[in-house]
């Protein structure tokens, strides 16, 4: 007997387009269904997918970080008023009586050294979102080139913002679980791009009174616990990162593709230009193969490390949302997760601006520098990860 298999998704199930779910309108773009529009508390960071929406690739440019730019005594940013609070003792801070809309470019260049240092900064009581998606665009800028998602929805005329939309629908929860037995997915953020990013923002627009927290995960850590032999094996290594698989699930849900997908190869451990420390730089989502490495080596190796960040609660944190909360992580040092632990039809609603960063380097002395391992989809097939053409 014959058995339908569900395309793979990686987990995308918050930024997809759903053909037969959503609806497509009179101009051709997709959106969000009317029913789930209306009941909206931020109509205007509703996610639409354009299919007229096409970019070109990418193109390498030189990142100044603001954290190298920053005061670290921190004379703009924090004051008397100023509430910090660990989260954990090596990784996360959480802030209160700072409002982000309030702070000067001196200030911000301190806040990404404090996102540099900390990983992960949760802010409190923010008025960040009410400004609209045209100031969060422009308040990103400060921190980088702002990313374009391959494929998930951005509000309409602001492409640089990606959404996430959970509907208020219990087949959401069943679509994460139908071939899953946990919604946890520890991934870095659009690793396959030449330049990943850097100061990641995520503002909460709408969520479920409890739950959908955010895990995330300390790369500088993991790669610290490991003997010395292993991170100088390690250090050898580069890892051949792939936009195809999620590509693919976007076709194969109705939904749309800006750029043609990529792979890119990075170090698997890179090194921080701000704190001066390795890390960690594979991920399940888009990590798919060391290129010195055969096959079988590759995946038991790669299986490893992500064991050590995945499933080592002692370098992680659990960052709860709330109304008028934002997080920023350094999505260069860390990994994160959505939790989907809640069944009620409730909208979980998010935005994020996502400014990218230099190219990973293992070296400091190849940072920006545009010559550093260039390489084809055909080198990708020569190093056992096959090209696939969309």
């Amino acid at each position: 007997m014959p058995v339908d298999i569900a395309p793979v998704v990686y987990g995308n199930f918050d930024t997809h387009f759903y053909a037969g779910q959503d609806e497509v309108g009179s101009d051709g773009v997709l959106r969000i269904a009317k029913a789930y529009r209306q009941k909206a508390k931020h109509p205007e960071f509703l996610p639409t997918w354009d299919p007229r929406q096409k970019y070109p690739p990418l193109e390498f440019f030189k990142y100044e970080d603001p954290a190298l730019r920053a005061d670290p005594s921190f004379p703009n940013l924090l004051n008397g008023k100023t509430s910090l609070k660990p989260i954990t003792p090596k990784l996360g801070t959480e802030i209160r009586g700072l409002q982000l809309t309030k702070l000067s470019d001196a200030a911000k260049d301190e806040l990404a050294l404090l996102v540099a240092q900390r990983g992960v900064v949760v802010l409190r009581d923010q008025d960040f979102v009410d400004q609209g998606p045209g100031y969060a665009e422009d308040y990103g800028r400060h921190f980088g080139k702002l990313h374009i998602h391959q494929t998930s929805g951005a509000p309409e005329g602001h492409p640089h913002l990606h959404i996430t939309f959970r509907r208020p629908d219990r087949k959401e929860f069943d679509r994460v679980f139908q071939d899953a037995a946990s919604s946890v997915s520890f991934h870095t953020d659009v690793s396959y791009e030449l330049q990943p990013p850097s100061y990641t923002f995520f503002a909460q627009l709408e969520g479920p009174e409890s739950g959908g927290d955010t895990l995330f995960a300390d790369t500088i850590e993991a790669y610290e616990r490991l003997s010395p032999h292993f991170q100088e094996f390690l250090s050898t290594l580069h890892v051949i990162h792939s936009s195809k698989e999620q590509a693919f699930s976007s076709k194969a849900n109705g939904s749309i593709q800006r750029r043609a997908p990529v792979t890119h190869i990075h170090p698997l451990v890179r090194v921080h230009p701000v704190l001066k420390k390795k890390c960690l730089f594979v991920n399940r989502a888009f990590s798919r193969k060391i290129v010195e490495l055969k096959s079988g080596e590759s995946s038991h190796l790669l299986d490893f490390l992500y064991g050590i960040i995945e499933s080592g609660h002692d370098l992680q944190l659990r960052a709860k949302w709330e109304p008028g909360t934002v997080a920023i992580w350094d999505n260069r040092r860390t990994q994160h997760s959505a939790i989907v632990d809640w069944e009620d039809p409730v909208t979980r609603h998010n935005v994020r601006i996502t400014p990218q960063a230099e190219r990973p380097v293992e070296d400091l002395k190849y940072l920006n520098d545009p010559t550093y391992y260039p390489h084809t989809d055909e080198d990708d097939e020569y190093r056992g990860y096959p090209s696939r053409k969309y």
